[in-house]
């Protein structure tokens, strides 16, 4: 038989409580944790985002039409800080298709909130083939390291995931690693132009019809 010292017994009982907290799932951040916004209330809040000599934006079925502009079409959504939506530590999920033509088809702007700042995830660009996140360090997707090329076809559904946290940008279609772009410390902006007119989030075409749904953020 032997008696523990106070102060043994004071740090043994400190160790449990540290080691039993650690085994406790982490607490889930209040309020929604997802936001459909081509359905309900939410597909309200969708607004052509006023580009010069943008052609028509429509919204039918919870499908997001993006028509053919002179070169470009933007459609915006209006309510992201209303619905409580984050700016980082997020996932952007949605179907894009391009219908006619032969370039950007649902090119993605969407906030990052650690940066106080926006990016754009650009799928079908310069000629048809490119995908990147514009801008990095003040370059855009066809020159920074987020580039990368694959064959896109028209009349086509393709599905795009992205994912925002204060580190790091990642982006997949069809579930291929596209995009795994660190940001920490660097300078992530929009690429000079009529983009910003996308903002806070949308969607924009350039000299091409595309049609989006099923866009879905939610936490990460």
């Amino acid at each position: 038989m032997f008696c523990l010292m106070p102060q043994r017994v004071l740090f043994l009982a400190c160790w449990l409580m540290i080691a039993l907290n650690a085994c406790r799932p982490a607490e889930e951040v209040a309020g929604p944790q997802s936001w459909s916004l081509l359905g309900g209330d939410l597909a309200q809040a969708w607004r052509p985002a006023g580009i010069p000599e943008e052609g028509p934006v429509k919204l039918d079925s919870a499908e997001l039409s993006v028509g053919v502009g002179l070169p470009m079409t933007g459609a915006k959504f209006t309510r992201w800080q209303e619905a409580g939506i984050p700016d980082t530590h997020y996932r952007i999920e949605y179907e894009t298709m391009r219908v006619e033509g032969e370039d950007i088809f649902g090119m993605c702007t969407f906030p990052v909130g650690s940066h106080q700042a926006h990016a754009t995830f650009v799928i079908g660009g310069w000629g048809g083939v490119l995908t990147g996140v514009s801008s990095i360090d003040f370059k855009d997707a066809s020159e920074n390291q987020t580039r990368g090329e694959q064959t896109f076809e028209n009349q086509r559904w393709y599905r795009v995931r992205l994912e925002v946290t204060p580190e790091v940008i990642r982006a997949w279609v069809d579930d291929k690693p596209v995009v795994n772009a660190s940001i920490k410390g660097r300078h992530v902006s929009l690429r000079p132009g009529f983009i910003d007119h996308c903002l806070p989030f949308g969607f924009a075409t350039w000299n091409t019809l595309a049609k989006i749904r099923h866009v879905v953020i939610s936490r990460l």
